[in-house]
């Protein structure tokens, strides 16, 4: 298992501990990189990489991306660049081959950096006061699968998005499972990534524990986004559809009767948050400097807003591993892909 980063806001002993971990101070090479010892030496990057994964309109996430780079590089004090790849799966690639030192990503691809790419997993985002989340099940069909009325509830701006199946009241997973129960191996299925936890995994596991279906046989497509998700049912290109809860934020601004075209009547288990991953090869104390600077950034008002604008983050935690471990067990169902 991957060893916890130590998070230096924890408290005057984990710097102690920090500190007790190296019998030396590391030497200086020339570039003022730190050397890790012995025959070879490995100097940090005068540079480094953050990448990213599509969650809204690519120029609108490049745009908020590299406001949150320069906010980390001016806490970091080391020149940050930002790199939207395609997925999840560039993403790891990325890490594995040196382009990225920082990732941030969904639950599956943290572990799948950890295990694929050697990365280190430091912090979990925080979403409404948790540090998980669930899948959101929707439909432009309630008909179907709503098995009892639909309730329209108003959000704070005044739009109406609709639930059914309990799943307006319910504030954690698994709900309206038994509406799952109605879909076949062949019903189309508005996915989100071959790589995301919430858009994938998560519901393609759980179809097989509910319904029995062969969660590698399902007729899906990769929307490529959660939004792009919502975007494929309200279309009606796709009867039922999953995404993040509630992405439908994310779309109401451009679609003001998103949340009544598309209703949500089910919910996943519970997921672990996305995170943020490092590349093992930086050394331990470069390590925890970016650990520590994207949290003082989270604690700005400008940072906050930042990591609000790119991925809805709300703070930042120690990764927590155990529950992690939890997702790899997901993800081993799919090995191979």
């Amino acid at each position: 298992m991957k060893r916890a980063m130590r998070w230096a806001a924890i408290g005057a002993a984990a710097a102690l501990a920090l500190t007790a971990c190296a019998s030396d101070e590391p030497a200086e090479d020339e570039t003022g990189g730190e050397q890790t010892g012995g025959d070879e030496e490995m100097a940090d990057p005068e540079e480094i990489v953050l990448g990213l994964v599509p969650s809204q309109e690519m120029d609108s996430l490049v745009e908020d991306a590299d406001q949150l780079g320069a906010l980390i590089e001016a806490e970091l004090g080391i020149p940050v660049t930002t790199n939207v790849t395609e997925n999840y799966a560039a993403l790891v690639t990325a890490m594995q081959t040196g382009q990225a030192q920082i990732g941030m990503f969904g639950p599956i691809a943290l572990v799948q950096a950890a295990d694929q790419a050697d990365a280190e997993i430091i912090l979990q985002s925080v979403r409404f006061g948790s540090s998980t989340y669930h899948t959101q099940w929707f439909t432009n069909d309630p008909d179907t699968y709503c098995l009892d009325d639909v309730v329209e509830v108003e959000n704070e701006d005044g739009s109406t998005y609709t639930f059914c199946n309990g799943a307006d009241a319910a504030e954690a997973g698994p709900a309206g499972e038994d509406a799952l129960a109605l879909i076949e191996q062949d019903t189309p299925i508005s996915m989100v990534d071959s790589s995301s936890a919430s858009g994938y995994y998560y519901p393609a596991t759980q179809l097989e524990r509910v319904a029995g279906l062969d969660p590698l046989a399902l007729n899906t497509q990769f929307a490529g986004g959660h939004p792009n998700s919502i975007i494929n049912v309200a279309s009606g290109d796709y009867p039922v559809g999953v995404s993040f809860d509630d992405a439908r934020d994310n779309v109401v601004e451009e679609n003001p009767q998103i949340g009544e075209e598309v209703t949500v009547f089910a919910y996943s288990d519970e997921i672990p948050n996305d995170g943020v991953a490092v590349a093992g090869d930086l050394s331990e104390d470069l390590q925890q400097r970016i650990a520590d600077a994207m949290v003082a950034v989270m604690e700005t008002e400008e940072g906050a807003a930042a990591y609000d604008a790119v991925y809805s983050i709300e703070g930042l935690v120690p990764a927590d591993l155990d529950a992690l471990d939890a997702a790899r067990q997901v993800e081993a169902n799919f090995a191979g892909l």
